[in-house]
């Protein structure tokens, strides 16, 4: 008689996130991103969106008890080691999505995406919302991933140089007692820093070399969700991230090609 009973459990980890239509983004991304990295992913939906690379055409938030339902579904039976959030949309869902958080059984880290706006420009953050991010998303979590766009939105001032991303990550990562990630792909050049502090006082600065020809449409939620995943995995932070930024590198390196584009590939260790 053959038995199907794993000897070792998946751990599990939570998107709660928007969707996108094109796949290459949003919970999509983070579920194909989970299973690539040997974990469970469960999801809990925040908006649906209309979107593909070029554009974001139509949003439809979903109301917040409806969120918040999926999370607690989600908990009562998977109880997840890590989760990530990512596009909350508007005061109501980021209320109720943080009250959630506060309740979850196995008391998991938290990724915290600040998606504000989409790599096309679309504004995916209602701007009433963004005082609400600071003051009850930002205390819960793990690690926070802004980008160069958000940074600025939740910092309060421009960042040019990566003196300024240091000075930006260290004092965020004091205030909120979160590690900061801080990436820098929208900085002009060709070399790419990205700079992570700790919530004891240290940095740690990535630098990489820009891959040209590919549409990074989805970067950001690859990464932040491959976190989650290391998160999930028992992984320490820093361990995580340096995990997840060779994850995604990896995944431009051997890009996909779809309609006449390139894109990332989150299965780049199976040899497509």
């Amino acid at each position: 008689m053959e038995s199907n009973t794993p000897s070792e459990s998946l751990p599990v980890a939570l998107s709660i996130a928007g969707s996108d239509s094109g796949a290459a983004a949003g919970i999509q991304a983070d579920l194909l991103t989970f299973a690539a990295n040997q974990v469970y992913g469960t999801t809990a939906l925040t908006c649906v969106t209309a979107q593909n690379p070029n554009g974001v055409s139509a949003i439809h938030a979903l109301p917040p008890e409806e969120v918040a339902a999926q999370i607690k579904q989600v908990d009562e039976y998977y109880k997840p080691a890590a989760v990530k959030t990512g596009m909350l949309f508007n005061e109501e869902i980021i209320s109720a999505v943080c009250h959630e958080l506060q309740k979850l059984s196995a008391r998991p880290r938290i990724v915290v995406d600040p998606v504000m706006v989409a790599s096309s420009g679309a504004t995916l953050l209602q701007p009433e919302a963004i005082s609400l991010i600071k003051s009850q998303l930002l205390p819960l979590a793990t690690i926070v991933t802004p980008n160069l766009d958000e940074v600025e939105i939740i910092f309060g001032r421009k960042l040019e140089n990566i003196a300024d991303f240091e000075v930006a990550a260290a004092n965020l990562s004091e205030k909120y007692r979160a590690a900061f990630l801080i990436k820098g792909g929208h900085l002009p050049g060709d070399n790419l820093f990205d700079v992570l502090a700790m919530p004891n006082g240290t940095l740690k600065t990535y630098e990489q070399v820009r891959i040209l020809g590919i549409d990074t449409h989805g970067s950001g939620c690859t990464l932040s969700s491959a976190i989650t995943a290391g998160l999930a995995k028992g992984l320490e932070i820093e361990e995580a991230v340096d995990g997840a930024s060779r994850y995604l590198r990896a995944g431009m390196r051997q890009p996909l090609p779809i309609s006449g584009t390139t894109f990332i590939n989150h299965f780049p260790f199976n040899g497509h």
